[in-house]
């Protein structure tokens, strides 16, 4: 086997390997990802024993404390079906009603039994509608 010969082959299995790596990490990335579900969908078609993402917001008049729990309801961003959720763990500064919020757990009787420590309040975005016309 000649010298360019050796080459090209070296070159075809490192493009090869580097391809089949470069797939692996595209496919983990996307398989670990996990989507965010709505209210309306995680009432519709919420399964036992299994853990969801939830997103909403914090509805209006819902936010009470019990001792270590907190509870409140998240609804859609532009519905009106709600879920209850119960939660223990560090509560954000920013949380408060009608912001934005994710939270892990599982749903128990209709109630997001909440992953301690999984709440998480979005930002509010500074480019509001109330903002558009102004720059």
């Amino acid at each position: 086997m000649d010298a360019a010969r050796k080459r090209r082959t070296r070159a075809v299995i490192l493009l090869t390997v580097a391809l089949l790596l470069a797939g692996a990490l595209i496919y983990t990335s996307f398989s670990a990802a996990t989507e965010a579900t709505t209210p309306s969908q995680l009432v519709a078609s919420a399964e036992p024993d299994r853990s969801y993402e939830l997103t909403g917001k914090v509805v209006d008049g819902s936010v009470s404390r019990e001792g270590e729990r907190l509870r409140f309801a998240v609804r859609d961003r532009a519905g009106r079906t709600a879920i209850p959720v119960v939660y223990e763990g560090v509560v954000p500064d920013p949380f408060r009603e009608g912001r934005e919020v994710i939270v892990e757990g599982r749903v128990v009787d209709g109630t997001l039994m909440a992953d301690r420590d999984s709440l998480v309040t979005k930002c509010p975005s500074k480019f509001t509608e109330e903002q558009g016309g102004q720059g």
